[in-house]
């Protein structure tokens, strides 16, 4: 099973929303979860904090962009989730955890 890296909480935090969207920034946080995790193949867990904002920053981005799903991100949204990401793929041993 695959570990938690965000909580409902600090995600809704980051997006700005209120208690009535519960169920979407689960969905969201959930989603952006299970993209690292596939793109990486690294457990990670609340504690490494660029996975952490990797997650943010891709929650945000489709959050905010609902309307635009299916087309390509902006390039500034592009650029950082291609940045976090080469970083988390190249830092972390598949059988680190944290």
């Amino acid at each position: 099973m695959q570990m938690a890296i965000l909580t409902l909480e600090e995600t809704k935090m980051w997006l700005r929303v209120d208690d009535d969207e519960d169920d979407i920034v689960e969905i969201l946080k959930g989603a952006a979860e299970t993209y690292l995790h596939n793109a990486v193949d690294v457990e990670f867990d609340g504690t490494n904090q660029l996975a952490k904002l990797y997650c943010l920053v891709l929650c945000a981005d489709w959050y905010e962009n609902r309307d635009l799903i299916g087309q390509q991100p902006s390039e500034k949204v592009r650029f950082t989730v291609q940045s976090i990401m080469t970083q988390l793929q190249n830092a972390y041993d598949p059988t680190d955890t944290g």
